[in-house]
């Protein structure tokens, strides 16, 4: 019986806090809706550690907002450590980037890793032409090169449409090679992450590409040459 007992208030227990966490998400999605005619959110969740909810806006910033929905700031949560500030918000974007799985990107592994990017690119950008060029010599520095489709133009874009060929073709890396060389690209269609992964990109600050993610976590825009990108990632 007393078993029962206590299992029962655990149960009770559980099922309050995950009402309250409901209720002020509702609050919050409210009050935003309010302070921010017309945003769309695309996710809320309770900080671990911070009590603040983080919300992120669809194509905008993310928000961290107090649990009654009345106070929110814009910009980055750092967090205080004897070794300095860590940027929790930077983090947690690089983190959806490494969560992504890699049999929805374009790789191009090394051999002998040793470290990866992920590339957030787009086949009619000149600058991503550049870097393209290089992945052979990053691969021989053992860098892999995880490649996601950012078309500038948006959904629906002839980019776009180029890069849904490329992901549904029988040989990605072969006609992502093709078509950053200015080669047609065979019309193909199928089920495929190329929205998801522009609005990924969106999501978590990319502007412009190339946009690098190093596996260290660390976000670097535009264009950066092999031997630059092999000493950020300590090669």
């Amino acid at each position: 019986m007393k078993i029962r007992y206590i299992f029962g208030l655990l149960t009770l227990s559980l099922t309050l806090l995950a009402q309250s966490a409901f209720a002020g998400q509702e609050e919050i999605e409210k009050a935003l809706q309010k302070a921010i005619p017309g945003a769309k959110i695309g996710s809320i969740s309770e900080h671990s550690s911070a009590g603040l909810y983080v919300v992120s806006i669809e194509n905008g910033p993310t928000l961290h907002v107090t649990k009654d929905g009345k106070y929110f700031v814009l910009g980055d949560l750092y967090r205080v450590e004897d070794s300095g500030l860590v940027n929790e918000t930077e983090n947690a974007k690089m983190a959806k980037v490494e969560a992504m799985p890699e049999d929805q990107m374009i790789v191009f592994k090394a051999k002998d890793e040793k470290a990866h990017i992920t590339v957030f690119t787009d086949v009619d950008c000149g600058y991503c032409r550049m870097l393209h060029r290089e992945v052979d010599q990053l691969n021989d520095l053992g860098i892999t090169v995880r490649y996601m489709a950012y078309p500038r133009a948006g959904i629906g874009s002839p980019a776009y449409n180029t890069m849904v060929s490329i992901w549904c073709s029988d040989n990605p890396k072969y006609w992502m090679t093709q078509a950053k060389q200015g080669e047609e690209v065979p019309q193909n269609k199928c089920e495929n992450p190329v929205a998801d992964q522009f609005n990924l990109g969106n999501s978590v600050g990319v502007r412009g590409t190339p946009s690098i993610v190093l596996s260290n976590g660390k976000f670097m825009p535009g264009y950066i040459e092999a031997n630059r990108l092999a000493a950020e990632l300590g090669l």
